[in-house]
């Protein structure tokens, strides 16, 4: 029988950096489950979401090659709670399940399960996770960052920030914490010596589970 694998769920808030953290680990070898990768198949054209999200929401949620008009949803999504909790609804049971796939079949030493909205959607209840690692800035760099992608302004950033749970629920949260207010290289030191930790806490779980 396959033991399950050490799963670090891996969260922060819009421009916190997690991406970017996500990347300096897969570059040491950790393996990598992203729900928002996971959600942009389930949204692309034929995706499997789409025709739930449809059948909710109407044709105009679509873009023209059938995928979803991910800009529009999100706005609507963020001035719409009981929309966004619609939505939610229909998403995250599907992202969940692509992800239990992923996680089973992955063969790395540890896994970072990339889940952005973790503190949003009921913590740790929901997922079979060993760490929860918060990727940490403060809320000023955070809209700062997402704001300079160019896809959303100041104000909606802003708005997102206030509808996601706060800088101190995330922090109560988490197991480790990643200050992300520096340089990368600064980022790079603290992600070399947490993984260095969870290799030490996978081969742990390993030598438990035999």
């Amino acid at each position: 029988m396959k033991l399950s694998p050490f799963v670090v769920g891996l969260t922060g808030g819009i421009g916190s950096g997690k991406s970017t953290a996500a990347r300096l680990f897969v570059e040491l070898g950790a393996g990598l489950v992203d729900t928002d990768a996971i959600a942009h198949a389930l949204t692309g054209a034929n995706g499997k979401a789409m025709p739930a999200l449809i059948a909710a929401f109407g044709a105009d949620i679509a873009a023209g090659d059938g995928s979803l008009a991910r800009l529009e949803m999100r706005r609507r999504a963020f001035s719409d709670p009981a929309l966004k909790k619609r939505l939610e609804s229909i998403l995250h049971p599907m992202i969940r399940s692509e992800a239990a796939k992923a996680i089973a079949a992955s063969s790395q030493p540890y896994l970072l399960y990339a889940i952005p909205l973790l503190a949003e959607s009921g913590g740790r209840a929901l997922y079979a996770l060993d760490r929860v690692l918060l990727i940490d800035c403060p809320e000023t760099l955070q809209c700062e960052r997402a704001a300079r992608r160019g896809s959303l302004s100041r104000e909606e950033v802003w708005s997102i920030i206030n509808n996601q749970a706060s800088r101190a629920e995330r922090l109560e949260l988490a197991d480790d914490v990643l200050d992300n207010s520096g340089e990368e290289s600064s980022l790079l030191t603290a992600v070399r010596a947490l993984h260095e930790r969870y290799l030490d806490l996978a081969r742990e779980k390993i030598s438990d589970g035999l």
